[in-house]
């Protein structure tokens, strides 16, 4: 059995090699000519697999190491017999810590409190379900949008027009479709963004097309008051350069790229893979994820919960180095910079997530035990 892999996919060799060679290629350099005599195929988001790139092949398993699926022609799977699996939920976290990350940057940055905010959360999925979970359990003013789950489940949703009108923080983690009544391209399109309050916080972490970036930069050439964190850009990995230097955080698409969630990725594929050729599962997680550097933090029982907070949140990810190394990386030519771009995801640096740092307090403090309940970190 023959496997084609993105480069950037961990513990591939730990997982397949026992009963498959592998071949290791950049995403974007996955092409037919590869496929030939491929029997599976691994992707990131990068990697767009409709019939252009499998008709005539024997691939029979595609498997996108990925919550999203933007990028996969399920159509095509179907009609041709191709089994496919793809990782909900895997990196989440990652983009939780992303967006509060963010989040206290650009209170610090303008001297608010993160608690006196309203924030609109647009899509309610495996990503913006927790994120929500972690914003109402902090106590702070959170609106939720999300028309599917509103048609299936009913509950506290409102509108996107609701969201616009209310709430001066709106994140955005929808999926991507481009067809029907809840087509999510160009969501925030012109209109909609020149409805953002005064002095609005707009978060991106979603994918790139959510957002008319065109359109984006236009209103930012008009409003200086908004603030705008962009992880993810229409026509990646040429981003506009103009609209990353008006973004007050700008990241090349690595919201969710912390290494517990990458691993998370792999192995949840691993085992559809498994399921779908008839394999037994050898492998273990718990065995093949390494210890992180920092296992534990203590905070004295008359901490500030908000220094707290930020001490938790920043010492597992804080942005700023992202977007200093992207702007590093704005510079040269469209070629140099695709290069760049696609450079500092495959040598990102391990990040680890929030939820697995154990907090332990000295003495009796109810306030930052509910802070750490509400942060997902292990009280210890």
């Amino acid at each position: 059995m023959r496997i084609v892999a993105d480069e950037n996919i961990p513990l591939v060799d730990e997982l397949f090699a026992s009963f498959a060679s592998i071949e290791r290629r950049p995403g974007r350099a996955i092409d037919r000519a590869v496929l030939a005599d491929c029997d599976a195929l691994l992707v990131r988001s990068v990697t767009t697999v409709d019939r252009a790139l499998l008709e005539g092949s024997r691939v029979r398993f595609v498997g996108t190491c990925t919550i999203g699926t933007d990028h996969l022609d399920l159509d095509f799977f179907r009609e041709a017999g191709i089994q496919w699996a793809s990782a909900p939920g895997c990196n989440a976290r990652g983009v939780v810590d992303y967006v509060l990350g963010s989040l206290l940057a650009l209170a610090e940055w303008q001297g608010v409190a993160l608690a006196q905010r309203c924030y609109g959360v647009v899509g309610a999925g495996q990503v913006g379900g927790r994120l929500l979970k972690v914003l109402r359990q902090l106590g702070w003013q959170v609106l939720a949008c999300d028309p599917l789950r509103a048609a299936d489940e009913g509950g506290d949703f409102v509108s996107l027009d609701e969201i616009l009108q209310r709430c001066d923080v709106i994140s955005l983690h929808t999926p991507l479709t481009r067809e029907g009544q809840e087509a999510t391209r160009h969501l925030f399109d012109e209109r909609r963004l020149q409805r953002l309050l005064p002095g609005a916080w707009l978060i991106n972490a979603s994918r790139g097309a959510v957002v008319d970036n065109q359109a984006l930069l236009r209103i930012l050439q008009q409003r200086a008051d908004l603030q705008v964190v962009l992880d993810v850009w229409e026509g990646e990995p040429l981003v506009d350069v103009e609209l990353a230097r008006r973004c007050r955080i700008a990241t090349p698409h690595i919201a969710g790229y912390s290494l517990d969630g990458k691993l998370r990725g792999t192995w949840q594929v691993y085992q559809a893979f498994c399921a779908a050729m008839g394999i037994a599962s050898r492998a273990e997680l718990e065995v093949l994820v390494p210890p992180a550097q920092l296992q534990s933090l203590l905070f004295d029982a008359a901490s500030s919960p908000d220094e707290a907070m930020a001490t938790l949140c920043r010492a597992v990810y804080d942005p700023r180095r992202d977007d200093a190394d992207f702007r590093r990386s704005l510079l040269g030519d469209e070629a140099q910079r695709r290069l760049a771009f696609d450079r500092l995801r495959k040598n990102y640096p391990p990040r680890r997530e929030i939820e697995g740092l154990g907090v332990g307090i000295r003495g009796e403090s109810a306030a930052l035990q509910r802070l750490v309940r509400a942060l997902g970190a292990r009280l210890v």
